[in-house]
């Protein structure tokens, strides 16, 4: 923001340099498009996520189904962990095997996670896909929704982040000129410097 107002303040200056006004200039339309251009990217991306995630979520919503499972045994009887950190010994006692029937008529017995301790003889749900395999939860339209708002606000941010990137990169090298510059002066100075007829 310094630089910026340089803009202005340089103008008729005529101490200022050239790299001034390119590092002013620069400051300015890295504001602009850091205000304008970083958010309408991060907008643009946004949607396209959230189709394409909604497009998922219809898939997945057809291609899932829940079906009611029968549970034949427990896997393990180990005791339950007090220590929630641990998941292994709970996640062990939640494996049970179990017995459902696909949509598509298909018989099925396999070990699956129970979403709750359970025993011989209980049913609950589980999702799966046509020929009964057991799936993840399909995912609903408020994650797709936070999914692509997540998906923006990060394409905005590297945006940003990119155009600040290119400004100090253009600034690291224009203070480099500048630096190279003031040895050429010192250097003409010094061949001259401390003598009376130099004019200095």
């Amino acid at each position: 923001m310094r630089a910026m107002t340089g803009v202005w303040r340089w103008r008729r200056n005529p101490l200022r340099r050239r790299t001034d006004r390119i590092e002013a200039w620069a400051a300015l339309t890295a504001a602009l498009l850091i205000v304008l251009a970083a958010p309408l990217a991060g907008w643009f991306t946004g949607r396209a996520a959230h189709g394409a995630l909604l497009e998922t979520v219809r898939l997945q919503h057809q291609q899932r189904h829940l079906v009611r499972v029968s549970v034949d045994r427990l896997v393990s009887r180990a005791p339950l962990d007090p220590d929630p950190e641990t998941s292994s010994q709970r996640d062990a006692h939640l494996r049970v095997i179990a017995r459902w029937t696909a949509v598509d008529g298909s018989g099925h017995i396999g070990q699956i996670a129970a979403p709750h301790p359970v025993e011989p003889g209980e049913g609950f749900r589980i999702w799966t896909d046509g020929r009964g395999r057991v799936m993840p939860r399909p995912m609903d339209v408020s994650t797709a929704g936070t999914h692509a708002v997540l998906a923006g606000l990060g394409t905005a941010a590297a945006a940003g982040g990119l155009i600040e990137a290119g400004r100090r990169l253009l600034v690291g090298q224009l203070m480099a000129r500048r630096f190279r510059r003031w040895d050429q002066e010192w250097e003409r100075a010094g061949q001259t410097w401390g003598r009376a007829d130099a004019g200095s």
